[in-house]
């Protein structure tokens, strides 16, 4: 969490997960790339699906980077089978060109652990919209992240949360960082929802992956967080106005501050030390903002 905030370089706005027309999407993926940008977002990248009825694809976007917008190159990916008898949909992000398909044995685990050695970032789809239990979680290993937020899940069937399923995840000890996405199609209004702010020097697509890799960056519907300092025994967080400023850890652990127009908090570490802590802050429309856990068991 603390190194998000203490990086050189500035936030950048983003949009990890979203399809065009190569798979199920409505627009093209120029059409995609251009929508953000002209959103005000400073990358994003096009994740078609991975399947072999629309040829396996690998969306092509680096023709729509410019000086001040870029993209990013992935795929969701597919095998079987969840816990629950579902197909795996797996976000990677900086997927090489040239990446396999799937072998007609290969496990969704497996998959990405392949995604992974190729150089891509790896999270969690919407664990909320197909029921992923902690067994796959657990057994998806090679994952750096997890949605906490998926716009279209939420947009088309009220499943857009995946707090709970992470915060599962932290309590088994696995260190995933927390992301929002749009996973927009526009065929709803299912865009501009839920982004990553990614704190690089450059918008370039190598500085980008490689602060995605390493955490840094937090997770939003809206709110900004502007810095967040340890002192002593205590976490300062500074903001854009809100209502609710929390702390929230194992079980019910939480420590909290609400006002209106909250811009600054300073809450306290101690009942989380040996574990974990993350932010969330809430405006008073309802919108949220999360950061990864800062780790406190050393």
């Amino acid at each position: 969490m603390l190194d998000a905030f203490a990086a050189p370089g500035r936030f950048w706005r983003g949009n990890l997960h979203g399809h065009s027309n190569r798979s199920d999407g409505a627009l093209s993926p120029e059409e995609v790339c251009a929508t953000y940008r002209a959103a005000g977002y400073d990358f994003t990248c096009v994740t078609d699906h991975f399947r072999p009825n629309y040829d396996f694809p690998i969306t092509d976007t680096t023709q729509c980077r410019t000086d001040g917008f870029t993209t990013l190159i992935g795929a969701e990916l597919h095998a079987p089978d969840t816990s629950r008898g579902e197909h795996w949909h797996i976000l990677s992000v900086g997927l090489p060109f040239d990446f396999a398909p799937p072998a007609e044995d290969e496990t969704g685990p497996e998959l990405a652990r392949r995604a992974r050695d190729a150089g891509a970032f790896i999270a969690i789809a919407h664990p909320h919209w197909y029921q992923l239990q902690a067994e796959d979680g657990l057994a998806l290993d090679a994952a750096h992240a997890v949605e906490l937020y998926n716009h279209t899940s939420q947009v088309n069937c009220d499943r857009g949360d995946g707090i709970v399923f992470y915060d599962d995840m932290l309590m088994h000890g696995l260190r995933l960082t927390a992301i929002a996405t749009d996973d927009s199609h526009f065929k709803a209004d299912d865009a501009f929802g839920g982004w990553v702010m990614v704190k690089a020097e450059e918008n370039t697509p190598e500085a980008l992956l490689a602060a995605l890799k390493a955490g840094r960056m937090y997770a939003s519907q809206g709110p900004e967080i502007h810095d967040i300092t340890r002192e002593g025994d205590e976490l300062v967080i500074t903001c854009s106005p809100a209502a609710t400023i929390a702390l929230l850890g194992p079980v019910s652990m939480n420590a909290r501050q609400h006002g209106r127009n909250l811009t600054r908090a300073r809450l306290p570490l101690t009942k989380f030390l040996g574990s974990w802590a993350r932010v969330a802050v809430t405006d008073a429309s309802g919108r949220r903002a999360w950061t990864s856990p800062l780790w406190l068991d050393l």
